[in-house]
């Protein structure tokens, strides 16, 4: 029943025709399109952090400080407003200055992510909107999850067919379940695959099993699936996913995309050895010190770290101590 209401949408032939006629000039982009996808997300993305004053307003001077120094790295584009940009804690208002601010700087063959999940269907529908107003060229959509135990396959079907519907730019799923508590189901994304504007994945679960599965079974359709984490991207690209969104990335960007090339190249031994080295500083970053730890690293490679939103809480001199081990043990620091 779901699938045929989907199919129903009126919206559905129109948004079709858009991606199929004219690939890559979606919203003015001189993207050049991958093998077989209208969009290609192929490449590493860093989750930008968002950097805060001492007083913990956003600091615009720092973030373009950053972006300058992010220029030099080959990344296919940017995410912002993901998990790694406190988005929870931003207002609305932030949100669209932060996006404003960064599509300024960045150039146009560089892709700009940004989020716009909201719990609820139609607030999602409406920042999408203002997001792809403000200069965003996709959607990072996470799964809404204060009420997980009614977010049913279906209830997640619909939802994001909804919003894919009405939104002006190509949409991404997100999974991020260590922050969400829900894991978006295979079958979800098997019939999400099929939309027209739904153009991919970010899965941050590490299950790739799973990611592999969604590779083959969505290989009839214009999808991709990006590693949400750079633990396991070796892993993710030998299954043939198409790029990475990596918190370590705001740190160690150019190691990131060096990967993505060894991969692609099929230089598999490089790869692993350079696979092997970022694994404990991505943990670090990530499950062990999160948010703090990333700000904290980005500091010692010339980046502006800076302070987090309160309740995050700044990490404690030894743990300062314990990040800083792991990025010199793995020959970072």
């Amino acid at each position: 029943v779901v699938l045929s209401t989907r199919l129903a949408s009126p919206l559905r032939p129109i948004l079709a025709a858009l991606h199929r006629a004219s690939p890559g000039q979606h919203r003015g982009l001189s993207t050049p399109s991958g093998p077989g996808h209208s969009l290609s997300l192929g490449g590493i993305f860093p989750p930008l952090a968002t950097p805060f004053s001492p007083t913990q307003e956003v600091d615009y001077a720092q973030l373009e400080g950053n972006l300058r120094r992010y220029a030099s790295i080959p990344f296919r584009g940017l995410v912002v407003l993901g998990s790694n940009g406190e988005y929870p804690y931003l207002a609305p208002r932030e949100r669209l200055e932060v996006v404003s601010c960064v599509r300024r700087a960045l150039p146009r063959d560089r892709l700009l992510l940004a989020g716009s999940g909201c719990e609820s269907t139609q607030a999602t529908i409406e920042l999408t909107v203002s997001m792809a107003e403000a200069g965003a060229d996709v959607a990072l959509v996470v799964t809404p999850c204060y009420y997980r135990g009614a977010m049913t396959s279906a209830a997640l079907v619909q939802h994001y067919t909804e919003v894919a519907d009405a939104s002006p730019i190509p949409v991404v799923l997100y999974s991020v379940p260590a922050n969400t508590g829900l894991d978006l189901p295979l079958e979800a994304v098997l019939t999400l695959a099929q939309h027209p504007n739904i153009v991919g994945i970010k899965d941050s679960g590490g299950d790739v099993t799973r990611m592999g599965l969604m590779v083959h079974k969505t290989r009839q359709e214009d999808f991709q699936v990006l590693a949400g984490s750079a633990g396991f991207l070796l892993a993710s690209y030998a299954l043939g996913a198409s790029g990475g969104v990596c918190a370590l990335a705001n740190v160690l960007g150019a190691p990131l995309c060096q990967l993505d090339r060894l991969c692609r190249g099929g230089h598999w031994q490089e790869a692993r050895d350079l696979q092997h080295r970022l694994i404990e500083p991505n943990m670090a970053v990530t499950r062990r010190f999160g948010i703090p730890g990333l700000k904290k690293a980005m500091e010692w490679f010339g980046y502006y770290g800076g302070p987090c939103r309160a309740p995050l809480a700044p990490l404690s001199p030894p743990q300062v101590e314990e990040l800083r081990g792991t990025f010199s043990a793995n020959g970072w620091l």
